[in-house]
């Protein structure tokens, strides 16, 4: 065995999403918004005219595959880096590299930075000169909003390209592309059914490097029959893939407690419980949904039920009582009762109109009724506080102090408790005197 062979062995013994890698836009699979005949990207890929850029969305959707495609269609240098492994040290010394060789051969340089979100400011500046002069050419690749997560100075300086999840049917064209190629299973004599093919990219959600990964375990895994094929159907599949992939960025995070939040406060049953498990599914700690359902019983159902707040806070100690899954259970109680409760924010106008009169009057004194009289002050006029109790349940003296005096922060909303409410305070202030 020589030096060759072993490269060779080296190579098939790589994964076989990685042995699949495209190596031409002919090959390259999905994405057709960004790459159909005509666009932007495919006439400055044409043109060689494609400056700094950004590639993101979620993972196994082609971002790396892409950028590599693009240097090598423009005869062009290509460096990678990582941004998890690689420091400032290393960049800079790419770059000193890429000046040299366009001053001596003319020849551009790529510089693709994976995880490129992952570069704090102070690693980020020192790739902003050499994106401005042309020493390199910068592709960022990350999962990550950029417009979120990475510095406003590179992303100002770089066109930003959202590559979509892929969609069954391309994975499914990936997946049959990697069974017939040489570089991937090829070599086996498989049969592989299409509720199978179809199983691995429902189960893979847009992203073909997990399909991959999923086909060559069930290969891998499964003995061929007496004939020496290795049969792989649906229930194979199955046991390969597990259960789907539900894959989310810090942006999808956000936008999910958000659809989260506004189901709620929309009244949407079925949207709220389908978006928190969505986001349980993805690895969010239910506590989290929780801690919202605790503000929303006072923001947006407040006195119009106060009974929502003692839902959810019973179901939170039941949930941390019995933890998963059937805290679950306690869960979904919460939310179906916030969602189907009637809906008032009273309580956060009040809180606000409150806090906004104590910023314009924080140094009113209390009246002098309403003091201590535990011990008397100097300037004790003689005022009496008047005992509710004694006067009915209810009296209607000032409580507010002087330069707020007829101000009112709670205004009852339309629904019947607070229209209760309402009549309650009415009779009061019809009534009012001056004590």
């Amino acid at each position: 065995m020589d030096l060759f062979d072993l490269a060779d062995n080296g190579a098939k013994a790589a994964p076989l999403a990685e042995r699949m890698r495209p190596h031409s836009l002919d090959e390259f699979i999905g994405q057709r918004h960004l790459l159909r005949s005509g666009s932007l990207l495919m006439r400055a890929i044409s043109a060689d005219k494609l400056g700094s850029c950004i590639f993101f969305g979620p993972p196994g959707t082609g971002k790396t595959t892409l950028a590599g495609i693009i240097a090598n269609s423009t005869k062009s240098d290509f460096v990678k880096l990582n941004a998890v492994s690689s420091g400032v040290a290393e960049a800079k010394r790419v770059i000193d590299e890429a000046r040299e060789r366009l001053r001596l051969y003319n020849r551009k340089t790529y510089l693709l930075l994976d995880e490129c979100h992952r570069w704090n400011k102070a690693q980020s500046d020192c790739v902003l000169s050499a994106i401005e002069t042309g020493n390199i050419i910068f592709i960022g690749s990350t999962t990550e909003n950029p417009f979120v997560s990475m510095t406003r100075a590179i992303v100002s300086r770089c066109r930003v390209f959202e590559l979509k999840p892929l969609s069954d049917d391309d994975i499914v064209d990936g997946l049959k592309r990697a069974v017939v190629a040489p570089d991937g299973l090829g070599d086996f004599s498989l049969s592989i059914d299409d509720d199978a093919y179809r199983h691995i990219a429902w189960s893979a959600n847009g992203d073909l490097r997990n399909a991959l990964n999923a086909l060559e375990l069930a290969v891998m895994t499964t003995p061929p029959d007496p004939d020496g094929v290795i049969v792989i159907d649906k229930s194979i599949a199955r046991e390969s893939t597990q259960h789907r992939v539900l894959s989310i960025d810090d942006s999808m995070y956000y936008d999910m407690l958000s659809a989260f939040c506004k189901s709620l406060r929309g009244c949407d049953p079925d949207a709220a419980l389908y978006w928190a498990f969505r986001l349980i599914e993805s690895g969010c700690d239910p506590l989290l949904m929780f801690r919202r359902m605790l503000a929303h019983a006072s923001e947006d159902v407040g006195v119009a039920d106060s009974s929502a707040l003692t839902v959810v806070v019973a179901a939170l100690t039941a949930y941390e009582h019995i933890g998963p899954p059937e805290g679950y259970l306690s869960l979904a109680h919460a939310i179906i009762k916030l969602t189907t409760s009637p809906k008032s924010n009273s309580v956060y106008l009040a809180m606000h109109a409150a806090q906004n009169a104590v910023k314009r009057s924080a140094d009113d004194v209390v009246p002098d009724y309403l003091r201590d009289r535990t011990y008397q002050t100097p300037n004790d006029n003689g005022a009496k506080y008047i005992y509710p109790h004694d006067t009915d349940g209810y009296v209607t003296q000032q409580y507010l102090p002087k330069s707020l005096q007829g101000e009112i922060f709670y205004t009852p909303q339309a629904n019947d408790n607070e229209q209760r409410i309402d009549r309650f305070l009415s009779a009061i202030r019809k009534n009012k005197r001056k004590y």
